[in-house]
């Protein structure tokens, strides 16, 4: 990494400094800590599969950090930004950006930069963003009764006894009048769903609730959630529908096989690890879902929590059970490339730290487009309008922002 020239100094960052419309933005915003980072120090290209060439990543932070020490602050020093292709065997590209601003749980704050140049915000250079787009456009990329005939071939298939579960997510074709602005994007989203996990990292933009997994220092700690429930934003009628989720047999045998999964991934690595006895229901705009928190604490040698990521994804959460039988018949049934949805989102850094989420609630940008999925478990008694009902709740929280003039 010699010919970058790396400087990297850390020191604490200005409190007013704040990511800007227009910005050349790399982000994750987390209720625990919060990374943000403009410019691009070095761009890390991961072979396929991505998930047998995680090593690199860390070897090339390793370069840059020049031999900083692993007890450091989590997140200071170089740190890599990925979002992940949902597709094990494709390849990925994580992003170390020149100026990195981070926050902890506790208040503090630090800067961290690469080089000798520092990136001051949009904002700071004056500038007013760019222009919003006027007119924005969405259709569905397939007949939503075409899809409601997957459903049903699904569960025919699972009623079959070939798998317990898959899960079938459904895209929209969002079309705007200008270019979309991935930053002002992600400001809106963290506006809007202020204890999700926001992410904006190059044109994949959301605001995810669900931890895939977090590795700081010798604790590791997961948030599996599957089963949902409509939110009608009547206090009411949401509290009978969560006493419905966490009482319901489906959704419930749902979420097991989810958190059985993680555990089994994650404990090779654990010297102790342990989940909630019972999920909660967690609200995440205008559905809520069962979630359980799973946390241990790892041995030693330490893996990278890139290491964590690649055991865990795809969860049945976004995957189905068992795996390979239900990547298969997700792959015929959708037709259709995911690209970044559902596929591992956040950060890592020179020791090995970091946070991923799971890449949904998330919209893929490309100048004037944006592809937005919301998927659902379909398990034996699914109901295909239900679950197409249920894309349509998942799907419009970022359609509101996106449609925000």
């Amino acid at each position: 990494m010699s010919e970058l020239g790396p400087v990297v100094v850390t020191g604490p960052d200005d409190p007013a400094a704040a990511p800007a419309p227009g910005d050349d933005l790399v982000a994750f915003r987390s209720p625990r800590r919060s990374l943000w980072g403009l410019g691009v120090a070095l761009r890390i290209e991961l072979p396929a599969p991505w998930t047998d060439h995680v090593g690199v990543v860390g070897r090339a932070l390793a370069d840059l950090a020049g031999g900083a020490p692993n007890d450091a602050e989590p997140g200071t020093g170089p740190v890599a930004f990925g979002a992940l292709p949902y597709d094990r065997n494709a390849p990925a590209t994580f992003i170390v950006p020149a100026v990195l601003h981070g926050r902890s749980p506790d208040g503090r704050r630090w800067r961290t930069r690469i080089g000798d140049t520092d990136r001051p915000t949009a904002a700071a250079r004056g500038g007013s963003g760019p222009e919003a787009p006027r007119q924005v456009r969405v259709r569905s990329a397939r007949d939503p009764d075409d899809w409601c005939d997957d459903v049903r071939t699904a569960t025919k298939r699972i009623a079959e006894g070939d798998l317990t579960k898959v899960v079938l997510a459904r895209e929209l074709i969002v079309d705007a009048d200008a270019p979309f602005d991935p930053a002002s994007v992600h400001l809106r989203l963290v506006e809007a769903a202020p204890h999700a996990y926001c992410f904006s990292v190059d044109g994949f933009v959301g605001a995810s609730p669900e931890l895939l997994v977090s590795r700081i220092g010798e604790v590791v700690r997961a948030q599996p959630m599957a089963g949902t429930a409509p939110r009608s934003g009547d206090e009411d009628r949401d509290r009978r529908a969560a006493a419905e989720l966490a009482a319901s047999a489906k959704n419930r045998v749902e979420h097991q096989i989810t958190i059985d999964a993680v555990h089994e991934a994650v404990l090779p690595w654990c010297s102790y690890l342990d989940a909630e006895p019972e999920p909660s229901v967690v609200a995440a705009g205008p559905v809520q879902h069962l979630a359980t928190t799973v946390e241990g604490r790892l041995s030693r040698p330490l893996p990278s929590v890139l290491d964590l990521v690649g055991a865990l994804h795809p969860t049945p959460a976004v995957g189905g059970w068992p795996r390979e039988p239900a990547l298969d018949l997700q792959r015929q049934l959708e037709q259709t490339d995911r690209g970044r949805y559902a596929g591992p989102v956040g950060w890592v850094d020179a020791a090995g730290n970091g946070a991923f989420a799971v890449g949904i609630r998330s919209v893929e940008l490309h100048g004037n487009r944006g592809r937005v999925f919301a998927g659902v478990g379909v398990v034996a008694d699914s109901d295909p309008l239900a679950e197409l009902d249920e894309t349509r709740a998942k799907s419009q929280a970022v359609l509101s922002v996106l449609s925000r003039t």
